[in-house]
């Protein structure tokens, strides 16, 4: 027990280290940057909100376990902003390699039953093929939007993002997972993209 408690309390040390990594988005007032921590409670908070956008058969629990451990991997890779160029570009292969990497690093802290269970959460996310991780994905891609719709534009001249742009990278993916969402969330960012 005494072990088994160890390696939890080791995970749940590592995981706090998620609150030191900035994202691009700001908070919606555009006061300073959002950090990763903040971005996982809110998502959480995001899918207990609008459960009532998701298909028929979307398990928001899971929905929420996921979104929780999504981007622990920040950890070791840092924020790689979807609108990105270089480097580290969002969806790379290098970028994906490394946070598969960070994936079995910081999950490998945890006791094997643990660690297997919660990685395969953070898989399935990753996959996004499951109706919970569509789902789970689309509130991933459309809080920054809301950030940004709130902040006045927040990030998307920093990063000269088009209309165009937000609708393949974002759009997309929001659609997939509930389209009356996306279809409201795109009329509102109209004004930002004349």
């Amino acid at each position: 027990m005494t072990e088994r408690l160890a390696a939890q309390f080791a995970f749940l040390a590592e995981a706090d280290r998620l609150k030191q990594v900035l994202r691009a988005s700001t908070l919606g007032d555009g006061s300073r940057r959002e950090n990763a921590g903040e971005h996982s409670w809110h998502l959480a908070l995001y899918a207990l909100v609008l459960a009532d956008q998701a298909v028929p058969g979307v398990n928001i629990d899971r929905v929420i376990r996921m979104l929780t451990l999504h981007d622990l991997v920040e950890i070791d890779v840092g924020d790689v902003p979807i609108h990105s160029a270089g480097g580290l570009a969002h969806g790379s292969a290098k970028t994906l390699a490394a946070e598969a990497r960070a994936a079995d690093r910081i999950f490998g802290l945890l006791p094997p039953d643990l660690a297997r269970e919660l990685r395969a959460l953070w898989d399935e996310f990753e996959a996004s093929e499951t109706p919970d991780a569509v789902f789970a994905k689309a509130l991933d891609r459309v809080q920054p939007v809301m950030q940004n719709i709130a902040s006045g534009g927040g990030t998307w001249t920093q990063y000269q993002v088009t209309a165009a742009q937000l609708e393949a990278r974002v759009g997309v993916k929001v659609g997939r997972g509930a389209p009356a969402l996306w279809a409201y969330v795109r009329e509102r960012t109209r004004a930002f993209f004349t």
